[in-house]
């Protein structure tokens, strides 16, 4: 088994290496310099891991899954969200990158410790050592099953279809869309970088932001405009 994840705060990194832990697998962040084709030729099945945007799946992980689709579409997958508190369909909107269908095998939310740091409603984080021993039983479970060849899939019934439809509204970008299509949220959010007077341009950001959109000439961080 193969795992594949992006995290952008650690939530989602500390599930696909817990999970790799547990079922043996090999275990690769898609940030990582790798040879993905060749890796996943190895493998039959593939564990996805991604959080859930306003039940949209990431665009890096929209991009990857593209880049990827021909080397994927014929294995055994396995999706694994996490998410705040709600998504609906958050696992299932994988699936709708691929035309011509995919084989799902076992799919399943995670609640994870609130990552949002910019909206005052969600800040304060209270009990997250609770919620990330609910996910460890969880977790528990899900390898349990997937061991046993039990077929369990989040997301995807026609009632999480139309709660996520309802979540993930249409003006947050179209799932089955690997690019980001104009007008819709994420488009307006590519931008959206705030660069504080403070900064000192140390160039940390530089080097961890996964879409590469950030710069610096030694005096100042500039982006460029690919912000997700």
């Amino acid at each position: 088994m193969l795992t594949l994840y992006f995290s952008g705060t650690g939530n989602t990194e500390y599930l696909a290496k817990k999970f790799s832990e547990r079922m043996a697998a090999t275990c690769f962040s898609i940030e990582e310099t790798a040879d993905f084709p060749v890796e996943i030729a190895k493998h039959e099945e593939i564990a996805i891991c991604y959080p859930i945007y306003g039940s949209r799946v990431p665009l890096i992980m929209r991009e990857f899954v593209a880049a990827n689709m021909a080397n994927l579409q014929e294995k055994r997958l396995i999706i694994l969200v996490t998410q705040m508190i709600f998504s609906g369909d958050g696992a299932r909107v994988l699936c709708d990158l691929f035309p011509q269908g995919v084989n799902v095998i076992y799919a399943e939310h995670f609640l994870m410790p609130n990552n949002i740091c910019n909206f005052p409603l969600f800040r304060r984080q209270k009990n997250s050592q609770a919620k990330l021993a609910k996910m460890e039983r969880k977790l528990t479970a899900t390898c349990e099953n997937i061991r046993n060849s039990v077929i369990k899939k989040r997301g995807f019934s026609s009632v999480s279809r139309i709660l996520g439809k309802i979540q993930g509204k249409s003006w947050q970008g179209d799932s089955k869309n690997a690019h980001v299509a104009d007008g819709t949220m994420e488009y307006k959010a590519k931008n959206g970088v705030q660069i504080d007077a403070d900064c000192n341009a140390c160039g940390l950001c530089v080097n961890i932001c996964p879409m590469k959109n950030l710069e610096t000439d030694g005096e100042k961080i500039s982006h460029k405009n690919n912000c997700t």
